[in-house]
């Protein structure tokens, strides 16, 4: 059987700390057009391996009900630092009837840069600000910095105190990222995603709304305090923060505004693009 013909279209699933997303897309010349992306917040490592099996088995009948094939599985920080990944691959496989495999945060960054810059050129710098990691890639170099915003959540609460200033200080002497400083700044993920949708006003997610969208430090700012004002479950309610990720956001914030200190860059450009489109880049 023509697998082309089986399988009009393509799918990724990213498996990441904090959320995992299911791609669906159309491959167009050189292009992936998406069809659906659909997240559901589950947290590897906190919640049981049977509810993430069921979040997959309903990604697997949505994918095949569209006429995609599941192209690529990949599985981030979480799994990295699993006690269990045999036990975890083994699942995940059983469920999706293909093969997960557990990417290393270097290649995590790659691929996220691979889809980013292929929309935007080379050259540029991409941040994917995850759960439990970030990646930073300018095409040259790749650097996974185990830091995200669930993470920072887990180490510090739903707000930083003034703790916070001096571990960013003293962590940012250990790593050096003067080769990814002073470029155009593209930043994916979650976070990010939710952070323009609240500088922008959005009601529901728009992908081409959103994406390319500028947002300043001072955006930053003015949301931070914002949000810092709010109860958790109104945060919650707000467009971009459901199921729980309005728990973690202002973690994720105060580390994207440390990032681009260090950086040395007064804003960035959001991005829906990332890892599971990078999954299914030629």
């Amino acid at each position: 059987m023509d697998t082309f013909k089986a399988f009009p279209h393509v799918a990724s699933i990213d498996i990441g700390s904090n959320s995992t997303i299911l791609l669906v897309a159309k491959k167009e010349e050189n292009n992936l057009r998406a069809l659906v992306q659909k997240i559901e917040v589950y947290r590897l490592g906190e919640e049981s391996l049977e509810r993430l099996c069921s979040i997959l088995a309903d990604f697997r009948s949505l994918a095949h009900s569209l006429g995609a094939e599941i192209k690529a599985v990949a599985m981030t920080e979480a799994a990295r630092k699993a006690k269990n990944k045999e036990e975890l691959l083994q699942a995940v496989e059983k469920v999706l009837w293909v093969k997960p495999r557990i990417i290393s945060g270097e290649e995590e960054a790659e691929l996220s840069y691979k889809a980013v810059s292929k929309v935007y050129g080379q050259g540029i710098l991409t941040v994917d600000v995850g759960g439990g990691s970030t990646e930073l890639a300018n095409g040259k170099n790749f650097l996974s910095i185990p830091v995200g915003a669930l993470e920072l959540y887990e180490r510090m609460g739903w707000v930083p105190g003034p703790e916070y200033k001096k571990w960013s200080k003293d962590f940012f002497k250990e790593i050096n990222i003067k080769p990814f400083a002073k470029r155009e700044s593209y930043f994916v993920g979650g976070t990010a995603v939710a952070l323009g949708m609240l500088v922008k006003e959005m009601q529901t997610f728009d992908a081409n709304a959103l994406e390319g969208e500028s947002i300043f430090v001072a955006d930053i700012e003015r949301v931070i305090i914002h949000l810092s004002g709010l109860s958790k479950e109104l945060r919650n309610t707000l467009p971009g923060l459901e199921k729980g990720r309005g728990d973690i956001i202002i973690c994720g914030l105060y580390w994207i505004r440390s990032l681009c200190e260090k950086l040395k860059i007064d804003s960035i450009k959001v991005s829906t693009l990332g890892l599971r489109f990078g999954l299914l880049c030629d």
